[in-house]
């Protein structure tokens, strides 16, 4: 096989249908490409609706549905289908991660392939994510540090070249980078076979930068491939990001322990406290700074309470997984009900 697309869905098989149905006429360009989707835990309703479209639209010959009783995250919903395949006969050469609430444009899958092809020492590469306007969304980026974590904090654009936050990106050609989004993101099997698949621990977030980090240590390339293109509704399959009218809503848990996870694992002890310490007084003087200018307020709610108690000050040193909240012990059902 050439190339093995996956696409997860957790409560919104009519995006993803939407997404299959765009990488229908790209899965024809690419010769011994498939598509794995992978129902990620929201129910037999779901499933069964993609399992409807499949079949009514003639997508059997190209599309595989796999289907998870529990919600397993980005992380383990994708390895459910990446690990079948790399032990599979007929393993895949490439690997495209690909957001249900995406939409490829023409071209944009073979253009990866193409370049992975020209490239033997990229291990990942992304696409470039457009808006439904057209406008370009963030990615690639540099990997989180230090002064990157102060540099989010304080948000003084005067400091942020000092601080190594921002990142000069030329759109109009591919480039090295640090990391690229997952939302579309193909990976070389042989890079799978040396780092390994994603980070079950992680659950969610930062699985992408923290592919980028490993990729590289080993000696791979990062690339951003700004001729595949695809056009991402940013946060419509977590409703975490994205834009809204209002304040966004409070970030989950699992968010800020995947970053913790991330600093430990990757950096170590000491190296995630002073992370810790340079975004927690960068934000508290962001806050003091906003109040005291009576700017708008553009942040989740309570996100600099729940920084630090998610912090290493407050959880301690121990490399610990991602609490899953589909598996999280639910209240006991009052007396008299179901």
């Amino acid at each position: 096989m050439k190339l093995l697309v996956v696409v997860l869905c957790y409560k919104v098989p009519d995006l993803t249908i939407d997404c299959l149905r765009s990488l229908g006429p790209e899965i024809a360009r690419v010769p011994g490409a498939r598509v794995a989707v992978c129902e990620n835990g929201t129910g037999p309703e779901a499933a069964e609706t993609l399992r409807r479209a499949i079949a009514e639209n003639g997508w059997e010959s190209w599309v595989d549905l796999t289907v998870l009783e529990v919600n397993q995250g980005f992380c383990g919903g994708n390895n459910a289908a990446i690990r079948p395949a790399l032990a599979s006969a007929d393993r895949p050469e490439y690997v495209l991660l690909l957001n249900a609430d995406t939409i490829v444009r023409e071209d944009s899958v073979k253009a990866l392939v193409d370049f992975m092809d020209a490239h033997p020492r990229a291990g990942i590469a992304g696409s470039q994510l457009l808006s439904p306007e057209g406008e370009i969304q963030a990615s690639p980026f540099r990997t989180f540090g230090i002064g990157t974590e102060l540099d989010r904090g304080l948000r003084l654009g005067l400091l942020t070249g000092l601080l190594g936050g921002r990142l000069k990106v030329d759109h109009s050609k591919p480039g090295r980078y640090d990391w690229v989004s997952g939302a579309s993101m193909i990976l070389r099997s042989s890079t799978l076979d040396e780092i390994g698949v994603l980070d079950d621990g992680l659950y969610t977030y930062f699985d992408d930068v923290d592919m980028g980090l490993r990729a590289r240590r080993a000696g791979w390339e990062v690339w951003y491939v700004p001729a595949s293109k695809v056009v991402h509704l940013e946060g419509r399959s977590t409703g975490v990001f994205g834009a809204a009218p209002t304040r966004p809503k409070r970030r989950p848990a699992y968010w800020f322990q995947a970053r913790r996870r991330f600093f430990l694992k990757n950096h170590g002890a000491a190296y995630a406290a002073l992370a810790d310490a340079a975004f927690l007084a960068g934000y508290a003087s962001w806050r003091l700074r906003r109040r005291l200018q009576a700017k708008p307020d553009p942040d989740p709610d309570r996100f600099l309470a729940d920084s630090f108690r998610h912090s290493v000050f407050r959880t301690g040193f121990a490399v610990r997984e991602v609490e899953n909240p589909a598996l999280a012990p639910r209240p006991a059902e009052p007396a008299g009900r179901g």
